[in-house]
């Protein structure tokens, strides 16, 4: 887990102690056994959810798989999977000729059947004022009866800091209500913003001489590198380094959220993250021709690449924050964060009064849609794919992702397992049991005893010779309440045993870390490659 804002952690690892079921001893098994923890066979179907409208903007039903033309970096594919949904429902698709290829229906999506839909809220409070963002809180709790039987919720919010999960996936209206109160008690950190802004804004006008009869400062004085005076310079770092921070969480959440059932939306209710972090500096002056500062594209495509990785279609909402006194021009750095976010992942931006009606228009706009998949047969290398598509009909529009993120394997675990390390669980994880010692402070470090029990309902114990061997990997992080945390390091485990370990047994994992800095939590983490499970822990610290 990389820091917010900088590196205040880290770890090392000392020699590992220990470890058993009943009679097991921790060590690697003989290479000519390794064969049995080889790759898996990686069959997978990439989704994409495509809305067609007329000229007039009014939804088109009825079309058939071979209407549309599915682009995969330039390339045709084909269209192997489809299903049109109508109101909530998926529906048949009208027949075609004989020669048509066959097409399957849309993974775990049954003819006639419910689809649901997992929307999931991320609130900045880092941005936003506090009554501006209750307003829409309080609007999302009054829209809940607009969940439908096979839908569900989970709400998660950010300070800046920390990110808390508010609730994780509920089809309970009732909870859901109660996590809104919660959700609207937390600290909103927009006047502080506000304050930022202002002072920017005086300290600009001292520079260029128009506050009070004060004389203008001399060039070589007010002028910073790339025409950025040292007060835009400084702003706009602060500024960066904020936005980046609620951008990263934002896409770690949907990391944690990853595989919920049905069709997937983000809520977004964004506090005013600007486009252009030096136009928004610049006002409506002049912008230097090069750039000190990341565009906008660079820094939400994080957020939107994550997004259309796991298929989250994204409703950015603005919840006004800085005040800019009006400033057209800087409104619309806002307003092109919320167009970029949405036309990258297919949704819609939800602005000035549309905000308090986010829910109403994400259920609207997601109740009726067709349902594409194509099974990619490249490696998977972590890169990039462009995806456009089109529909033979003429006078159509449609509206869908623009790209997809093919992560590795060992891509997508840390990804998991850096989701579970930041929230201390993951939804579907199993606990870890976890006993942490009392720390000492030795050399440049504070040395901590950690005692793990390994869930042998995530740790596959399998047949190796007249033994029973295992294959996880073990992360470790530590954090404070400023969001400051330690890289992601991993521990291979090579466990071998003489008996095989009991279904909800454990196995007894012992060692030590090594924290340099200040921390007060700490996580650990465990995955299984062949199980494909996860299991989590967290622990408060009080270091001497």
């Amino acid at each position: 887990m990389k820091s917010v804002y900088l590196s205040a952690v880290c770890l090392a690892f000392a020699t590992v102690l220990g470890s058993g079921v009943g009679e097991a001893q921790q060590k690697t098994p003989p290479a000519q056994e390794s064969s049995v923890f080889g790759e898996t066979i990686d069959v997978r179907v990439v989704n994409v959810e495509v809305v067609v409208t007329d000229k007039d903007g009014n939804r088109v039903t009825g079309l058939k798989p071979g209407d549309f033309r599915l682009k995969v970096d330039g390339k045709e594919m084909p269209v192997t999977y489809f299903s049109e949904v109508l109101g909530g429902r998926s529906v048949s698709p009208a027949a075609e000729g004989d020669q048509a290829p066959a097409v399957a229906a849309a993974p775990a999506v049954e003819p006639g059947g419910m689809v649901g839909t997992s929307y999931l809220v991320f609130v900045d409070d880092l941005f936003p004022t506090k009554i501006r963002r209750d307003e829409v809180l309080k609007a999302l709790k009054g829209d809940l009866a607009r969940l439908g039987p096979e839908d569900r919720m989970a709400i998660v919010a950010f300070d800046g800091g920390r990110l808390t999960m508010v609730s994780n996936w509920s089809q309970s209206q009732n909870q859901l209500e109660r996590a809104f109160d919660e959700a609207m008690t937390r600290p909103a950190r927009g006047l502080d913003r506000t304050v930022e802004f202002q002072r920017f804004q005086h300290d600009s006008e001292f520079a260029d001489g128009t506050a009070g009869d004060s004389a203008p400062l001399d060039l070589n004085s007010r002028m910073g590198s790339f025409g950025l005076t040292m007060t835009e310079r400084a702003y706009g770092s602060t500024l960066l380094h904020q936005e980046e921070a609620v951008i990263n969480a934002a896409a770690r959440t949907l990391r944690t959220f990853a595989s919920p059932p049905g069709r997937k939306v983000l809520l977004l209710l964004d506090g005013g993250w600007p486009y252009s972090i030096q136009s928004y500096i610049r006002g409506g002056g002049s912008v230097p021709a090069s750039r000190e500062f990341q565009d906008g594209e660079k820094l939400l495509r994080k957020l939107t690449s994550t997004a259309n990785l796991l298929g989250y279609t994204i409703y950015p909402a603005d919840v006004p924050g800085v005040d800019a006194s009006g400033d057209t021009f800087r409104d619309q750095e806002i307003k092109g964060t919320l167009e970029f976010v949405a036309q990258e992942t297919g949704g819609k931006a939800l602005r000035n009064g549309n905000r308090l009606a986010v829910f109403t228009e994400a259920v609207a706009d997601t109740r009726s849609y067709y349902w594409l998949g194509f099974s990619p047969t490249w490696e998977r290398k972590d890169t990039s794919h462009k995806v456009e598509v089109t529909v033979a009909k003429p006078g159509l529009k449609v509206r869908s992702r623009t790209d997809f993120l093919d992560l590795s394997k060992k891509t997508e675990v840390s990804m998991m397992a850096e989701s579970a390390l930041l929230f201390g669980n993951l939804p579907g994880g199993l606990p870890l049991p976890m006993r942490v010692g009392t720390p000492v402070r030795k050399g440049g470090g504070t040395e901590i005893p950690v005692t793990l029990g390994l869930p042998s309902d995530v740790v596959t114990l399998v047949p190796v010779g007249n033994k029973y061997a295992a294959h996880a990997e073990l992360r470790f992080a530590a954090s404070d309440d400023a969001g400051n945390g330690s890289e992601i390091p991993v521990i291979p485990l090579d466990i071998a045993s003489d008996k095989p370990a009991k279904p909800g047994g454990f196995i007894k994992y012992e060692t030590k870390i090594t924290l340099k800095g200040k921390a007060n939590r700490l996580v650990a983490t465990v995955y299984d490659p062949i199980s494909g499970k996860i299991a989590t822990a967290e622990s408060s610290l009080t270091l001497p």
